[in-house]
């Protein structure tokens, strides 16, 4: 084997080593948080701007009543016990928010697992993965959704969605360890480095394509 050939799968072996490992950490991170956390999740009937508009002030009208009710929650499980009591009156305001708009589609809130993409807050990267959310559906519920972290609370800051203040990363502190969090803060710190793994994966091939052309 040549010393190119070599290099190349060298190359190629360190990046997909270093794919799986990160991945492997990334996964084992968010189960560690996933059962320290409940996220906030809207979903619109549909992608019309209609909807789309009808679904921020459906966020805005329970956001407004939760933050109240919130106040002062101790820990995630106090947290959930207060969304739970207070399911009936999140539909309500939801369908009142539906009537106003002038539209009459259903609106349905429960507490459930749901899968969510990476979502960055400031300085703080959630991975990807399955969390525990309130869920509220309108209507059809196939538009492009919004979600946040309803506990610890980086939802409704100063009327303000997703600030991330100092009070919130102090409610982060406390609700986890201090490895989790300082994982919190650097996971958009490793997503750069992976980033740059990545587009190693890709010189093989480049190098394979000069080889050939020279």
């Amino acid at each position: 084997m040549s010393t190119l050939k070599k290099t190349v799968v060298y190359i190629a072996l360190t990046a997909l080593l270093v794919n799986i490992a990160y991945q492997y950490r990334t996964s084992r991170f968010q189960q560690d948080i996933s059962g320290e956390i409940l996220r906030f999740h809207v979903l619109a009937n549909s992608d019309s701007r209609e909807d789309q508009s009808v679904k921020l002030k459906v966020r805005d009208e329970i956001g407004m009543f939760m933050q109240e009710k919130l106040q002062g929650t101790e820990n995630l499980q106090e947290c959930i016990q207060i969304v739970r009591e207070n399911i009936p009156q999140i539909t309500k305001i939801g369908e009142e928010v539906i009537a106003r708009e002038g539209y009459h589609y259903s609106v349905s809130a429960r507490i459930a697992e749901t899968d969510f993409p990476k979502k960055q807050y400031g300085s703080f990267t959630f991975p990807a993965g399955n969390y525990l959310s309130l869920v509220v559906t309108l209507g059809e519920g196939r538009g492009h959704n919004w979600w946040c972290v309803m506990y610890p609370n980086m939802c409704f800051s100063g009327s303000v969605y997703e600030v991330v203040d100092e009070d919130t990363k102090e409610k982060l502190k406390d609700v986890l360890t201090k490895e989790e969090y300082q994982e919190l803060m650097a996971e958009s710190q490793v997503e750069v480095k992976f980033k740059y793994w990545e587009k190693l994966k890709e010189l093989p091939e480049a190098i394979e394509k000069f080889s050939f052309n020279h």
